[in-house]
């Protein structure tokens, strides 16, 4: 099968088109041909040396794939030979074929193609692990993420107002900040010319934000933890910001606010089975509804996986960039 490999760690310039062996799939698993595959930033620290390649997953990158299941151990996971389905995968989405276990696989939502439904696994699993799992974002509270025009900031902002939920949203232009503002946030919040943390307060009446999903970390931290209201949560996803932080342990004690963080590729099968089953449950007829929309900004043949890597981090697309394998 045709792939694309990491040769060496560095610029995208380092990932070749090449020939590898089909993967097997093994006992759970099923063999996917796969139509479209999604580009992440966690592809991008992989391909630079940052993120380890989990213990038995593919050294080649990508890590959400749509299409055909050609094979393999379809238990009893309700699909059948020739289903289209779009999965969650630990690696090796750069490609014409990828295993995927069965239960992180989902049906691709009605209307939808296989470029769109491969926009979505990384994303909406990562968004509702964190943020309705970990910092249990309910009722009427209101939530703030950051790098809203993002793979992770698009999905968050409609799941979230889709939910019911007051959304805000940072971003780095007053063209990305309304961009957030179609996709359902209440304000769009420009990072380079305002304080988010002012503009929070002000719009909260001073309560602050009750859930905030970070991917900066950083001198982020502490305005963040200012900005949040009492028995807040705040999670991060990623650090591009620093792994470092000065904080007012203060605010934390005195409000019983709750700071967290994970990441979402080392953790076992029967947990993303989980989040698979609550997305199919209460998120994906959303999508079917058109109340939640894939937000793909632009595709790449998986031979031009350089410029779709160039695209990623130079950071001016708005929502995912997808290759087409098919």
């Amino acid at each position: 099968m045709r792939a694309i490999e990491i040769t060496q760690p560095g610029p995208p310039d380092v990932l070749k088109l090449c020939a590898r062996p089909m993967p097997e799939p093994k006992a759970g698993e099923v063999l996917i041909k796969v139509h479209a595959a999604g580009i992440n930033r966690p592809d991008v620290l992989q391909r630079t040396g940052n993120y380890p390649v989990p213990k038995g997953a593919s050294d080649l990158p990508g890590l959400e794939v749509a299409g055909e299941i050609a094979g393999g151990d379809l238990g009893t996971g309700g699909f059948k030979l020739g289903d289209m389905v779009c999965a969650l995968v630990q690696g090796g989405g750069y490609a014409e074929y990828c295993t995927a276990p069965i239960e992180q696989c989902l049906p691709i939502p009605k209307g939808l193609d296989a470029v769109e439904a491969a926009s979505l696994p990384e994303t909406f699993f990562t968004v509702w692990s964190n943020v309705f799992d970990r910092c249990h974002l309910s009722g009427d509270e209101t939530f703030l993420v950051q790098g809203g025009t993002s793979g992770i900031g698009v999905t968050a902002i409609q799941i979230a107002a889709a939910l019911g939920h007051r959304v805000f949203a940072t971003a780095g232009s007053d063209e990305k900040c309304r961009a957030c503002e179609m996709l359902g946030a209440e304000r769009g919040i420009n990072y380079k010319t305002e304080d988010f943390a002012e503009v929070v307060k002000t719009a909260t009446g001073g309560k602050g934000v009750d859930v905030i999903l970070d991917m900066v970390g950083g001198d982020y931290t502490d305005r963040e933890i200012r900005c949040l209201a009492d028995d807040g949560r705040l999670v991060f996803i990623a650090l591009l910001g620093g792994n470092k932080a000065t904080i007012s342990l203060g605010h934390i004690l005195l409000r019983r606010l709750t700071v967290t963080g994970s990441t979402l590729r080392p953790r076992p099968v029967a947990f993303k089975a989980a989040i698979a089953r609550q997305l199919r449950d209460r998120v994906w007829p959303l999508i079917e509804s058109g109340k939640i929309k894939p937000v793909v900004y632009q595709t790449f043949a998986l031979e031009n996986a350089v410029q779709a890597h160039r695209l990623m981090e130079s950071s001016a697309h708005i929502g995912k960039i997808v290759l087409k394998v098919v």
